[in-house]
């Protein structure tokens, strides 16, 4: 009996047709698992990317105005969030801050615009390379909820967020009969 067993055994182990299924069956949860974590990361980074374009686009087309009624206001805004898409705007909040900064270099909030958020007021800190005494800045914040479609029990929800100061290209723009001075 034993040397049938051996022999029966040596010829298990010299048959390779089975190879190939046994390496397949350990490698595919593998790859699978890296190439739905790679495109998971993909998304995270183009909604990521989207966050930071809302910002800059909220803070660009306030800049290029002198002055902006309630409704350029909306128009403003719905531009900027639109971006966004295809990503639902229902986690988008956007900010828009007019920050006046006196001869001392102190910078303070004129008015604040915001959607989801809260708008900003009072003093404000911001880099010292842009505290440029008597001038104005626009300062445009954008943040997400962002929930990974398959990575949220590992993950959870991420807040991605972005802002953007940009000089106004005329002169600052006033908001509503608020002026940024």
């Amino acid at each position: 009996m034993t040397k049938a067993m051996r022999k029966l055994l040596g010829r298990f182990g010299g048959d390779r047709r089975g190879v190939s299924a046994v390496e397949f069956a350990l490698l595919a949860p593998l790859m699978i698992t890296m190439y739905v974590g790679c495109a998971e990361v993909s998304d995270a980074v183009s909604a990521d990317r989207k966050v930071s374009l809302t910002a800059a686009a909220l803070a660009n087309l306030s800049s290029q105005v002198t002055t902006i009624s309630t409704t350029d206001m909306t128009n403003i805004l719905d531009a900027s969030s639109a971006i966004i898409a295809p990503y639902s705007t229902g986690q988008l909040t956007v900010t828009l801050s007019c920050i006046s900064i006196d001869a001392n270099s102190r910078a303070t909030v004129s008015w604040s615009v915001t959607r989801g958020g809260t708008a900003r007021s009072g003093t404000i800190t911001i880099p010292a390379a842009l505290a440029v005494p008597n001038s104005q800045l626009l300062f445009g914040e954008a943040s997400y909820q962002y929930t990974p479609t398959i990575g949220y029990t590992v993950t959870g929800t991420m807040n991605l967020s972005d802002h953007m100061y940009m000089s106004p290209r005329i002169t600052a723009p006033t908001y509503n009969n608020t002026a940024c001075t």
